[in-house]
């Protein structure tokens, strides 16, 4: 008997979880930060049962969670504090770059990237979640630069957002993005390996745990939370000299 596919459970999961993240970010403020902070504090409760699986020792179970506690703390704060625009930004060059990758490695196959952790990652995979992450970055910075550009007294112009987008370093920022967030999904699965289990969590259904969902917007929440936060600091530092 053919098994039964988990498609339509999947499917009504994602947009359920679609819909909530919608609402927070919609609410914006101690909403959106709330929900951000429950999510990192499941995720690490996770991430803490896959190390209680894998810790030898009680130094190495302290190890661990001090490290996952960084690293998920980290990721959870900079998404906090950043700007709305860029919480969009970088939820949909994530959305993006696990879609690419999907779909071109079902469309291509090809070699593995390292089946002894994730056998179902491809490098076609990953050139996929490149291209896609580069449009998105791409298309979202002409957007952004198309509305700011309607501030001009000649209003919006698309060849004025172009003239002004470094469009080249958009692209190479998001292709850079997709490889941190493919290197965070692989280390979620090299931790999963080792602790013997196929899924972080079962609280999605269809879709396992929460790390399962954020593991690749960790690793881009730090890189793009520590740029913005480092640029902040820069333009501070040239006004006050």
């Amino acid at each position: 008997m053919k098994p039964r596919s988990d498609l339509p459970v999947r499917v009504a999961s994602a947009v359920v979880m679609l819909g909530i993240a919608g609402f927070a970010l919609w609410q914006g403020g101690l909403v959106l930060k709330g929900f951000i902070a429950l999510v990192g504090f499941g995720v690490f409760a996770e991430y803490v049962a896959l190390a209680a699986k894998i810790a030898r020792d009680p130094a190495r179970m302290v190890t661990a969670v001090i490290t996952g506690g960084l690293y998920i703390g980290w990721a959870a704060f900079a998404l906090i504090v950043m700007p709305p625009v860029l919480l969009i930004a970088v939820l949909g060059l994530v959305i993006c770059t696990d879609t690419g990758a999907y779909f071109a490695g079902r469309a291509i196959g090809g070699p593995k990237i390292a089946p002894s952790i994730s056998p179902s990652k491809t490098w076609a995979g990953l050139a996929g979640g490149m291209a896609a992450a580069a449009l998105w970055s791409t298309l979202f910075i002409l957007f952004a630069a198309y509305i700011l550009s309607g501030m001009s007294p000649n209003g919006p112009s698309l060849a004025e957002a172009v003239r002004t987008t470094r469009i080249g370093m958009a692209a190479l920022a998001g292709a850079g993005l997709a490889v941190a967030a493919q290197a965070g999904d692989f280390y979620e699965s090299w931790l999963k390996r080792r602790a013997g289990v196929k899924d972080s969590g079962r609280l999605i259904p269809g879709h396992g745990g929460l790390f399962d969902r954020v593991d690749g917007l960790l690793p881009v929440a730090i890189i793009a939370g520590t740029a913005w936060a480092a640029s902040g600091a820069a333009g501070l530092g040239a006004g006050g000299a």
